[in-house]
């Protein structure tokens, strides 16, 4: 019976009411997640790029994992290939002009996304966190992590484990959907228009791949509605990681709703996180959740990074949004949604592999920890719409 109930509510036709915007068919798609995986990937896509190379990313360094993909960059724009690179400019705050000086005379277009105005303080709040690369056309990549040392687990005296992320590269017409999001954003930052087309045929047998791209009010709204639509109808489970989590009232309301109806909740998040003040502030909300039923696990692996969500097991989304204020109401933010059930059991067996390495958090512990950290989540909660 729960079978026949998820198909009804995650069909095709459902999502696509609910989101607003139609899948793309026949797409090839591969789960990236393991260590060392992630980035030879990207940087092998990248080396295999003919005609067209377009990256935006929120934090792009000057470190030994940034100079790498820089000189393979300027090889390729001196092949001929189009580059383009879109950056955020609080995301990447701390990389000198020099380093995109070089870049620019090597051939590369560039360009910041939400500078810092004096005019409009207040707007800097608003950040590009996408993180995706389109290659040709036809090939895509898209996911949590960032072009910097700590996401690759580059260190130059010791081994060292890259951050846990997730990412997803994807074949077929998918990468020219997300092609003319990319020409959108570029455009708003004046850049000049990119005149590239490319008919690119569907996959036989590929699946059907829903870009969740937000980039203003409206398609924040549109993002939200989606994330809390399938969570309030998924029947069976609900396995949602993400590496910040400051829910609102209706998250949490739903989140209990769902219990109640007798879905199985898991939430996984950090053990430890690079920043400290939506750590605490996430915790504020682990009695009310341990109540309601919903199982809260911390990763105690790397600092945990992925954000990825797997409804009734056969509805998923993969991409750079948290589950806090920042990514729901003020970032861009890039997602992909697959439907398929196939798919969806090798997103379920990676969230199990990862409670491996996690630690469940009990109710009757949670109540005993020390006083100082209760005083620090009460403290960081009441800012956690500015995290």
């Amino acid at each position: 019976m729960n079978v026949f109930i998820r198909n009804i509510h995650f069909s095709r036709r459902n999502i696509e009411k609910i989101y607003g915007t139609p899948f793309t068919d026949g797409n090839n798609v591969t789960l990236l997640w393991k260590d060392k995986e992630l980035f030879n990937n990207i940087f092998n896509l990248i080396k295999e790029a003919r005609e067209l190379i377009c990256l935006e990313f929120y934090i792009f360094r000057n470190d030994e994992t940034g100079n790498e993909l820089a000189e393979i960059l300027k090889q390729k724009a001196s092949e001929g290939v189009k580059v383009f690179i879109l950056y955020d400019h609080f995301g990447s705050f701390g990389t000198p002009m020099k380093f995109w000086k070089d870049l620019k005379q090597s051939g590369i277009q560039i360009r910041a996304s939400h500078p810092f105005k004096w005019t409009k303080p207040f707007h800097y709040v608003h950040r590009d966190h996408k993180k995706f690369i389109i290659i040709d056309g036809n090939k895509a990549f898209t996911g949590g992590l960032n072009i910097a040392n700590e996401y690759r687990g580059y260190h130059r005296f010791k081994k060292k484990i890259g951050w846990r992320d997730t990412g997803i590269f994807l074949e077929g017409p998918i990468a020219k959907t997300l092609l003319d999001t990319f020409k959108k954003s570029w455009e708003i930052w004046k850049g000049t228009p990119i005149h590239f087309n490319k008919n690119v045929e569907p996959i036989t047998d590929g699946l059907p791949v829903l870009p969740i791209f937000a980039s203003s009010a409206k398609g924040r709204r549109k993002m939200r509605k989606l994330i809390y639509d399938s969570i309030s109808q998924s029947q069976k489970s609900i396995y949602l990681t993400t590496a910040y989590f400051t829910p609102s009232r209706r998250m949490l309301q739903i989140l209990e709703n769902a219990v109640l109806r007798g879905a199985d909740v898991k939430l996984l998040l950090p053990g430890k996180s690079d920043i400290s003040a939506a750590y605490y502030a996430g915790r504020a909300f682990f009695t009310k959740l341990l109540k309601a039923g919903v199982e809260i696990y911390n990763y105690h692996g790397e600092i945990l990074h992925a954000k990825t969500s797997v409804f009734d097991e056969m509805w998923s989304i993969i991409g750079s949004a948290n589950l806090d204020f920042q990514s729901l109401r003020r970032n861009d933010e890039g997602n992909v949604g697959i439907i398929d059930a196939s798919f969806g059991k090798q997103m379920i067996e990676i969230f199990y592999e990862d409670l491996k390495q996690s630690e469940t958090i009990r109710l009757d512990k949670w109540l005993k920890r020390p006083f100082l950290e209760k005083v620090k989540e009460k403290f960081f909660a009441m800012f956690r719409r500015r995290l």
